[in-house]
């Protein structure tokens, strides 16, 4: 009988281990042919690796499951729900696309799957989850809104732009999807009360291939500024400003312009390109931004974009939930996020709770994420702003832009 008493606690002690040992499961989708969307998993990877070398959570390992959704949001839902019913991940982080990151909402409510997207904008994430928090509570918004885009964009114009250039007049320039939408109403909003006049706002198809028709309607504008929201498009409208020439700086929100591979897609025509972003190699943010940066260069050959930098924070912040909570359980994990305070490679990040109106999303400020602008010279992104950061530059533009045309 004492035998196998102890036969049964050998082999109870033995199914524990086994069950410790286990990896935990982490879904990531994204859109792998493009710029902001292959940083998502490679951002990932990199958290992965250093986490796990530090002994995973209390010795399981953390396991990456890797899907590319091809930007369908389709795909996406599918893939969300494989890796929820199939792969037993724990939680899941997902896309840029805003529509894609809507589309997979309500799927994390009614898997209850802790979901996190690292950089769709869209406000609508939030105020869903505000609107309908009981069942929309595993969704977290992990890039800043557009309302706050739009903020942070013309808190640099205002500096930049109408301080020290003395600008008076822009075009809105974005592509038409949904995270632009806020944000081109927060630019209205905010571009009058810095004293930029909007002469014109026009929205591109991003399935637009020849940007000639628009330039031109621009420069007949003669604004001092083109002010930019454009995430899916980049490359083209980029190339074809510089070799059309077209005498207005662009200054703005532009997603791919945030990667290095940016200024190789454009063969160097990104020269003078002004971008807000969360992160860059070339800033210490926090202490943790250029180390992370300098081995996402080491193992890919590229700077991250703007992804690469949440996608890295987030995987950090579902694990440090994960630790706090002492479970895997979905609502201990939403819980344990709800009260994240985490200092990441773009700044203090902490999570808008319940009451606010976009719920889950990224506070945003200067004692926390608020955003810096750089310009594209030379290859590198160069710092311009905010203008107390170290190693600040002023903004110098190619010989074919004409400031202040109205002036």
């Amino acid at each position: 009988m004492k035998a196998m008493l102890l036969a049964s606690v050998a082999c109870l002690t033995l199914s524990v281990a086994a069950q410790a040992a286990d990896p935990i499961k982490i879904g990531v989708i994204s859109e792998n042919s493009a710029i902001s969307g292959i940083a998502i998993p490679n951002g990932a990877q990199i958290a992965a690796e250093e986490i796990n070398a530090k002994g995973g959570v209390d010795g399981r390992m953390i396991e990456l499951v890797l899907y590319d959704d091809h930007n369908s949001a389709a795909d996406a839902v599918r893939a969300f729900q494989r890796l929820a019913n199939q792969d037993k991940v724990v939680a899941v982080i997902a896309s840029y696309t805003s529509e894609v990151a809507l589309a997979l909402q309500p799927w994390a409510g009614r898997l209850k799957m802790p979901f996190i997207t690292p950089g769709a904008a869209s406000d609508e994430l939030g105020k869903r989850i505000h609107a309908n928090y009981d069942t929309l509570k595993y969704a977290f918004h992990g890039y800043l809104a557009s309302a706050f885009l739009a903020q942070s964009v013309c808190d640099a114009a205002k500096d930049l732009l109408v301080d020290k250039l003395r600008m008076k007049t822009a075009v809105i320039f974005s592509e038409d999807a949904a995270w632009t939408t806020p944000l081109d109403a927060g630019y209205e909003a905010c571009l009058p009360k810095i004293g930029i006049q909007v002469l014109d706002h026009i929205r591109v198809n991003p399935d637009t291939t020849d940007f000639t028709p628009i330039y031109n309607r621009i420069e007949a504008k003669k604004p001092d500024v083109m002010i930019t929201g454009i995430s899916h498009v980049g490359v083209q409208p980029t190339v074809q400003w510089a070799r059309q020439q077209v005498p207005i700086p662009m200054f703005g929100i532009s997603s791919q312009a945030t990667s290095s591979t940016f200024w190789k897609d454009t063969n160097g025509q990104a020269e003078g390109v002004v971008l807000q972003l969360v992160a860059t190699n070339t800033i210490a943010t926090t202490p943790k931004t250029i180390p992370f940066a300098e081995a996402y260069f080491k193992k890919f050959g590229v700077t991250p974009a703007y992804t690469g930098y949440t996608t890295y924070d987030e995987l950090h912040i579902i694990v440090d939930a994960i630790r706090r909570a002492g479970s895997t359980d979905p609502d201990k994990i939403v819980a344990a996020m709800e009260t994240t305070d985490w200092q990441g490679t773009i700044g203090r990040m902490r999570f808008s709770g319940k009451d606010d109106v976009f719920t889950h999303a990224l506070i945003y400020g200067k004692d926390d994420v608020s955003g810096l602008v750089v310009q594209w010279r030379d290859g590198k992104q160069v710092p311009v702003w905010p203008l107390n950061l170290p190693g600040v530059q002023p903004m110098a533009f190619p010989s074919f832009i004409k400031l202040n045309a109205t002036n």
